[in-house]
């Protein structure tokens, strides 16, 4: 009862008298002008009402008379006679549009059951599908409750004796049903209610003096004492799954909640019970002060008609009334189209509706019942939005009374809907940075804050020294736990000096590049960032190499080029590595590390050679740069003895075939530090042979002239006339080198006798003793080709006049054809046959067979052939050098016209005539007696 006393009283409900319609325009059950054209009556039931339900949009009463009415929405009262005496009972299901009934058609004790079909009608009234008798026996016993299961499958009535009978199967068919007794019992039965729970059904059964359940799904029935409490009539209700289907029985004491195997929670409300009714999560129980046993209930109704009779509406999960109103004669209370109908005893219909849930809402807050309302809210299931509207005005209400740390609670609350700067502006204050700090918290852990919100619960916790909750917030077991910005607190816990805790971060969640900051800007750790560095993935170990190696070469030399060596060849991370190992063969450019070593060329040198002997494929600028370093330090060394195998190392390098490709880089670094024996070894590699006759020139090596002379003179003569000039303007005796020039030039025929003459007379110290030998074998060969040429030209003079005779006489004489073989196929001559001019004759079926034409000769048409085509060339370029000559004297821009030919190939040298001049001219001749001669030949045929 204290507990009762406690509970708050609302108006959720509004409450208004049903009056008549208007029209019949199908408007819904409201209140009416009280006056004026569209005042209206107020609804009034026909009289005489005893049992009332409601269900499928209607209304459903029963008279004394027998009849059963229906109230629509609309208002528009219809009714049929159900019954010839009276209507008892009724029941309407809920998911199907059947109306159970029991009445009485004589008189006496003998109720009888009817099951209607409202869809279905009979002469204008429902279809009445079934009609058996109540009583089961032949003892006479008077109804008094009745249920039937949705399912259709099931119907119980109930009985003052204190028995119970079952219909089980189709109720709405004799034949498919089967009625039996379930219990037996001494108390008037009160309430029956059955439960569906999966596939089990359960039938709850009270009496005045107990509660019990049965299991009606299965066989043999099995029962469950539940309670020693009874109730009245209509005091018992079946609650929605909100209260998880418990059986509600109101008795005088308490209201007692029951599952079908054990008793729940029970409520002390005060008054005697008179109905007990669910609505929509709400337990609606008409009482009255005057304490009546039970039991009159069956024998007296009268004597109550004049009490005043109270209605409460409680909620049962936030523990208030939500309406409390005083009724005169309260003959039921229905649910039906969303609110709930009040009867009373004199025929008049009251409306209850409820309050849409903002409007309760906002009385709660006048009130500044926030946590009712909370609650409220919750269970009318308003969505997030309007909860986290709630819980702010709480937190606003909270904070203005002063209670912050009940603020911050509700606040927290608001998370995800909320902008949290609303929030976070209200505890900026150093004294409340202990509930900001939890509200960021929680914004956080909820994976909702942004950069901003990590920076200043950091903040926060180092302000506060807390390094414990700093600790429990940074260090997380997995990455999927993370609920902030890794980066962002690592700047500040950089900036805090918390180094430590960014270090953690940084490595714990892969912000490789913070940990190295950290390790060499703040702690100047520089050991453990080139450990962190050996045991990172290749890629990330290759990129932070490149970042950070100047600053770890000029701290720790020897460490950093061992991890670069290791880099560039085979890397592999360290054993400690979180990561999986890395592929076989993972390796760095070499190359990009060389700017590193800037300022420690002993460790740049040991880097270059160890990649060279490792790695034979390096690239180029490995070797170009240790081909500079080798040079730098032989330039600079003082001791001969390692001057010497710095010497050899150049040499050994430059032989080692790498600089094929970039010669020259390689020729100006040896230049640079004037590295002769390389210079000339590159330009020995490059074929570059007049520049190794000019260094030896300038160095005045004479030997070493004649020596490139007669190792390089094949592949370019032009040494030698070179070698000669040399010596030709020496002054100094160079008789034994020009002596040696000349008789490599004799030999070789590489210079006019003349042109050597002119190129000794520079030389103040050359004799004629010194080109006498030369001079003399010079003219001997000349004579002798004079000598040959004269006798080849006398040999040709003979051969013209030769000819010129021939052509004369073939032009004068008859010709006579004395051959007696054919020439094609050597076979004795027969006629016909075919004879020409220049000797041949042919049978003239061989000619016709081999000839290409009737006017040449097959055998001579080859030659004549070449000699034609000969003549045509000579005739087409005398008649190109004469268009080309015509062409340069008319074109204003001679070089495009130069240009021009040039692009066609006119000037391409095809062949070359290394014959003196006699020779070329005795050709000539050759080739005019020739032409000569084939061109009489082709006349004489």
């Amino acid at each position: 009862m204290a507990a009762y006393l406690q509970w708050r009283r609302f108006v959720f409900f509004d409450k208004e008298l049903v009056k008549e319609p208007i029209g019949n325009d199908g408007t819904a059950p409201a209140a009416a002008p009280a006056s004026g054209p569209a005042a209206s009556k107020f609804l009034c039931l026909p009289p005489g009402i005893t049992v009332c339900d409601s269900g499928r949009g209607s209304l459903v009463f029963g008279d004394m008379e027998g009849q059963i009415w229906f109230l629509p929405r609309s208002l528009q009262l219809t009714g049929f006679q159900a019954y010839k005496l009276r209507v008892t009972h009724l029941y309407q299901l809920k998911q199907h549009n059947i109306l159970a009934s029991v009445g009485e058609d004589e008189e006496g004790i003998n109720p009888l059951v009817k099951i209607w079909n409202l869809e279905k009608r009979d002469g204008g009234n429902p279809l009445c599908t079934r009609i058996f008798p109540a009583i089961p026996g032949t003892e006479p016993t008077v109804v008094s409750c009745l249920t039937v299961h949705e399912n259709l499958n099931f119907m119980a009535i109930g009985f003052t004796d204190g028995s119970v009978t079952l219909n089980k199967g189709d109720i709405t068919r004799d034949r498919h049903s089967k009625t039996q007794i379930l219990h037996k019992g001494n108390y008037p039965v009160t309430g029956l209610a059955f439960r569906q729970a999966g596939k089990t059904t359960h039938l709850f059964v009270v009496t005045t003096e107990n509660v019990q359940s049965y299991i009606v799904s299965g066989k043999d029935y099995p029962r469950v004492e539940l309670d020693t409490h009874g109730c009245g009539l209509r005091c018992s209700a079946l609650s929605d799954p909100s209260q998880d289907l418990q059986f509600i029985v109101a008795g005088d004491e308490c209201v007692y909640l029951y599952q079908p195997d054990e008793r729940g929670p029970c409520f002390a409300f005060e008054g005697h019970k008179l109905i007990a009714h669910w609505f929509r999560g709400y337990l609606v129980i008409v009482s009255r002060d005057r304490k009546v046993s039970p039991k009159s209930e069956f024998t007296s109704r009268d004597s109550q008609s004049s009490d005043k009779q109270i209605l409460n509406i409680y909620d049962l999960c936030n523990k208030f009334i939500a309406y409390s109103a005083v009724f005169e004669d309260v003959v039921d209370v229905l649910a039906e189209w969303g609110s709930l109908y009040v009867l009373t005893r004199d025929g008049r219909v009251h409306a209850l509706q409820e309050k849409d849930t903002q409007t309760k809402l906002e009385m709660l807050f006048k009130k500044n019942l926030f946590e009712m309302a909370i609650n409220l809210a919750k269970s009318q299931h308003l969505d997030s939005d309007g909860l986290a509207q709630i819980f702010m005005q709480y937190g606003d209400h909270l904070y203005s009374k002063g209670n912050h740390d009940g603020a911050v609670q509700q606040y927290i609350r608001t998370i995800g809907k909320l902008e949290p700067s609303y929030v976070i502006r209200k505890f900026l204050d150093a004294q409340r940075i202990h509930n900001l700090t939890a509200y960021l918290q929680t914004l956080h852990r909820q994976s909702l804050a942004n950069a901003d919100h990590t920076t200043l619960l950091l903040n926060c916790y180092t302000k506060l020294k807390d390094s414990s909750k700093l600790e429990e917030f940074i260090k997380t077991k997995s990455e999927s736990e993370v609920h902030f910005d890794v980066e962002t607190a690592i700047k500040v816990l950089r900036q805090a000096g918390y180094y430590s805790h960014a270090l953690y971060l940084a490595e714990n969640h892969a912000h490789h590049e913070w940990y190295l900051k950290i390790q060499l800007e703040d702690i100047k750790n520089y050991q453990e960032a080139l450990r962190y560095i050996g045991k990172l993935p290749f890629e990330q170990a290759e990129s932070n190499m490149k970042r950070y190696g100047k600053i770890l070469m000029h701290h720790i030399p020897e460490q950093t080029t061992q991890l670069l060596k290791g880099l560039c060849t085979d890397y592999q991370p360290s054993l400690e590595g979180r990561g999986d190992r890395e592929a076989p063969g993972c390796r760095a450019n070499s190359e990009e590390f060389i700017p590193i070593f800037a300022n420690n060329p002993r460790e740049l040198k040991a880097f270059l050679e160890h990649m060279s002997e490792v790695q034979p494929d390096s690239p180029q600028g490995i070797y170009d740069t240790l081909l500079e370093l080798r040079l730098q330090n032989w330039a600079h060394e003082k001791d001969p003895q390692v001057k010497e195998k710095l010497h050899a190392e150049a040499i050994s390098l430059l032989k080692s075939g790498r600089f094929c490709d970039v010669f020259d880089k390689a020729l100006v670094l040896c230049q640079m530090h004037d590295f002769q024996d390389g210079v000339l070894y590159l330009y020995e590699q490059g074929k570059l042979f007049q520049q190794i006759m000019h260094y030896h020139m300038q160095h005045e090596q004479y030997r070493q002239v004649v020596a490139v002379c007669e190792r390089h003179g094949e592949q370019e003569p032009s040494l030698w006339e070179q070698a000669l000039s040399y010596f030709a303007r020496k002054e100094e005796d160079c008789k034994e080198y020009v002596a040696a020039v000349l008789k490599h030039i004799e030999n070789k025929n590489l210079m006019p006798p003349l042109l050597v003459v002119q190129t000794l007379a520079h030389n103040s110290t050359a004799t004629l003793s010194v080109i006498r030998d030369y001079l003399v074998q010079k003219l001997q060969k000349q004579s002798q080709q004079i000598a040959q040429d004269e006798l080849r030209v006398r040999r040709y003079r003979e051969e013209t006049t030769r000819i010129r005779q021939e052509i004369q006489e073939l032009k004068a004489s008859p010709k006579i054809f004395q051959k007696t073989k054919c020439s094609i196929c050597n076979s004795a001559l027969e006629l016909p046959s075919v004879h020409f001019l220049c000797g041949h004759s042919f049978h003239q079926h061989c000619f016709e067979s081999y000839s290409e034409s009737d006017a040449d000769c097959p055998t001579c048409l080859p030659e004549n052939r070449k000699v034609m085509d000969m003549i045509r060339a000579q005739e087409q370029k005398r008649d190109l050098h004469d268009q080309f000559q015509h062409q340069l004297k008319c074109s204003n821009d001679s070089f495009s016209v130069i240009a021009d030919y040039f692009g066609r190939g006119v000037f391409n040298k095809l062949t070359l005539l290394t014959d003196p001049p006699a020779a070329r001219l005795t050709a000539s001749l050759e080739a005019g007696l020739q032409r000569d001669l084939l061109m009489h030949s082709r006349r004489g045929t």
